[in-house]
């Protein structure tokens, strides 16, 4: 059936009858990325793409719950995201690996969302940040109804990364602008409604699907192609936003957006306000302006704009003031769930601090995601 290539590794590499298998491998951190993963998945799916043998490729996330062997074990949280914990004691140290995991994630994401060959992913359990970047652009997202789906960046002081401009800025309406600033979870229907996935199957279903890919014995891309599209067709979705959301985040500005909701009487405006004055102002800010920026800017363009961002993030300010480091230090690491944000309101952010998130801090011959 399959052969495994490492099998201890924290990204399993298999590969079926005409199908590359990937397996994130990191169940005790719900499959949050490391460095070494990114590096293990884009080198696998350089591979897949230069083998002529393989036709498809698909992803999932191990469970450290289940019996070893059982589909239980190997169908679990798909990806929550990167290694904050990584991020916030990287930065304090001054460690060049910081960076190279950024450019190189965002590098895989281009791979993911340009590939030549289709990609299906099993969007189980928790699908965060590193794991939405993962999983968009591609030929088919599969949810279940265990499916939990957020970019709750904002929450801890970064901005929807991982090409979250990109993908957010596409959903209907101006979903985006919710989901990249609140980071609010969503479910498996609402993901089908924004257009975030693509097909919803029971939980149960997923083993014998992974086996029918492994099994197929396609002779190239066209005929896997051909064979998702009859074994799991599109599923149309006619949901429209919902009408306080898209009239809140429709509007102009942040304190725009903040002035709608804190005026409005009914229960979702209430928590919606209260929700956005817990995270990070100044991030507010920039997350806005990355969404509606986005909007008007190809893959390569937005994740190099990201890069420039999220470089910004950890070196604008003395990385004791960072936002980052900061969101990440009361969520992560001492757990007080006080992030001391600077500053504390929306209302006395400062615009061209925000504006200087969007300055490149390299020219555009030596910018680290020139290749894209």
């Amino acid at each position: 059936m399959t052969t495994m290539e490492q099998d201890n590794n924290e990204v399993l590499v298999e590969r079926g009858a005409s199908a590359g298998l990937l397996t994130l491998h990191r169940p005790q951190a719900l499959n949050a990325l490391s460095l070494g993963m990114v590096r293990r998945l884009t080198q696998a799916l350089l591979d897949f793409r230069d083998d002529a043998s393989v036709a498809l490729v698909a992803m999932r996330g191990s469970n450290k719950a289940g019996a070893p062997g059982t589909a239980e074990r190997w169908f679990g949280h798909f990806c929550a995201g990167g290694d904050i914990r990584f991020f916030h004691d990287a930065a304090l140290a001054g460690d060049a690996s910081l960076d190279d995991f950024f450019t190189e994630e965002y590098s895989l994401n281009h791979l993911i969302q340009t590939y030549p060959k289709p990609i299906v992913a099993f969007m189980d359990g928790v699908v965060m940040g590193g794991g939405m970047g993962l999983c968009q652009g591609i030929e088919r997202r599969i949810v279940t109804p265990k499916t939990k789906m957020a970019m709750p960046e904002t929450k801890i002081g970064l901005f929807p990364d991982v090409g979250g401009g990109h993908f957010l800025s596409r959903c209907p309406g101006h979903v985006g602008e919710y989901l990249a600033l609140t980071g609010e979870q969503i479910g498996a229907e609402q993901a089908m409604a924004f257009g975030l996935a693509d097909v919803l199957i029971p939980v149960a279903d997923q083993a014998a699907l992974w086996q029918d890919l492994s099994v197929q014995n396609w002779p190239h891309a066209v005929a896997a192609r051909q064979w998702l599209e009859a074994r799991l067709p599109l599923a149309a979705s006619s949901a429209a936003p919902h009408p306080a959301m898209e009239h809140a985040f429709s509007q102009p500005s942040m304190l725009e957006i903040m002035q709608v909701l804190e005026q409005a009487s009914d229960e979702w405006s209430g928590q919606t306000a209260q929700a956005l004055r817990q995270r990070s102002p100044l991030m507010l800010h920039v997350t806005l302006a990355q969404i509606r920026r986005a909007r008007h800017m190809g893959l390569a363009d937005e994740l190099r704009m990201e890069r420039d961002m999220v470089w910004r993030c950890f070196n604008h300010r003395p990385v004791q003031r960072s936002e980052t480091v900061e969101g990440i230090r009361a969520l992560s690491v001492d757990k007080d769930h006080q992030p001391q944000w600077q500053p504390a309101r929306l209302e006395v952010v400062d615009a061209r601090e925000v504006e200087a998130f969007f300055d490149s801090p390299w020219p555009a011959d030596a910018h680290p995601l020139k290749h894209l």
